[in-house]
């Protein structure tokens, strides 16, 4: 099965490409922006002409779309995640290779959840900022493509190689300060948020999967059960030997956030950051997620179990293992 992956640079893509290429009966042929990619070409400005040719010369099976962007302005976001997609879908309706389009959503498209409920795919979506309305209108252009397609709706990926800018990252980045420093307690905000962690081989396991399946539509890849943040630096504090104290801040919401502190978790104590408790928590933002979805977000994980045979392996504590494992080689 010859096999165009898309975003094979990206944290995602990165493990799928390694998925792929322990499948013997896989031909891997990697399309990006970067220098090693074995075809360079930029979704966001290339035609779909350009890219229509290149399906028809390599005549892939599948193509498998990991590409897009997590940041930025809404016009960015909508470049790197909609009008790319929108060239994707136009070139295999006009290639004549027939490809299988396996497309990576995420929860942002869903936006707030009821706390205490799991999303399933026939929810209605509601994305809370621009992130979540690039990625969703990105799955509407798959889903009314005509394409033999599925969009994987990914939660919240962690293990290793999660972004540093990531609220996970963060977490262990403050650590990892504060152990370096000798500090005896971790001041954080925003630990009251609840997600649905899903490790990225996990996720990497699920796109395999959803390549060689018929399923069509939407599939939750998740693992269904929210874990609170809070919950999650008690496990990385035991899994890297911090013995100091976690103080949460409370983090209300502030129309007038400090324009120059990144979104998500806030450390203090080193000696870079003197703020007082109250004048970090006034700077921070409500949550530490900058993807518009609220403080609770769980995915109903029946149809990827169903339709695709797959299941999450790998819990949170190994996933918080192999980001502590990264962070500790900068101590």
């Amino acid at each position: 099965m010859r096999v165009l992956l898309i975003g094979a640079n990206g944290y995602l893509g990165r493990y799928v490409a390694d998925r792929l290429l322990a499948d013997p009966a896989v031909q891997l042929t990697a399309l990006g922006r970067g220098d090693d990619a074995d075809v360079r070409f930029d979704l966001a400005t290339g035609s779909p002409g350009a890219l229509t040719r290149f399906l028809d010369a390599v005549h892939p099976g599948v193509v498998i779309n990991c590409a897009g962007a997590t940041r930025g302005g809404a016009r960015e976001l909508t470049r790197h995640n909609t009008v790319a997609v929108a060239t994707v879908c136009e070139s295999l309706r006009r290639s004549g290779c027939g490809a299988r389009l396996v497309q990576l959503g995420c929860a942002a498209e869903y936006g707030p959840s009821q706390p205490g409920s799991s999303t399933a795919e026939d929810a209605v979506p509601r994305p809370g900022g621009p992130y979540g309305v690039s990625k969703l209108a990105a799955t509407e252009l798959v889903l009314g493509s005509g394409l033999d397609a599925v969009v994987l709706r990914v939660f919240s990926p962690v293990g290793p190689g999660t972004p540093a800018g990531s609220p996970l990252g963060r977490l262990a980045e403050a650590m990892r300060r504060a152990m370096q420093s000798g500090d005896s307690e971790l001041k954080l905000s925003g630990l009251g948020v609840q997600r649905d962690f899903v490790d990225v081989r996990d996720v990497a396991r699920a796109v395999h999967a959803a390549s060689l399946s018929a399923a069509q539509g939407v599939v939750n890849i998740g693992t269904g059960r929210a874990v609170r943040l809070r919950d999650a630096a008690g496990v990385l504090a035991r899994v890297a030997g911090y013995g100091g104290a976690i103080h949460e801040l409370d983090a209300p919401q502030q129309p007038h956030a400090h324009p120059g502190r990144p979104p998500g978790l806030a450390a203090i104590g080193s000696p870079r950051a003197e703020a007082t408790a109250e004048q970090l928590a006034a700077a921070a933002p409500p949550y530490p997620y900058p993807d518009g979805c609220g403080t609770w977000q769980q995915a109903d994980v029946r149809t990827a179990r169903d339709r695709l045979g797959w299941r999450p392996r790998i819990n949170l504590e190994e996933s918080l293992a192999d980001i502590w494992m990264e962070a500790a080689c900068r101590i």
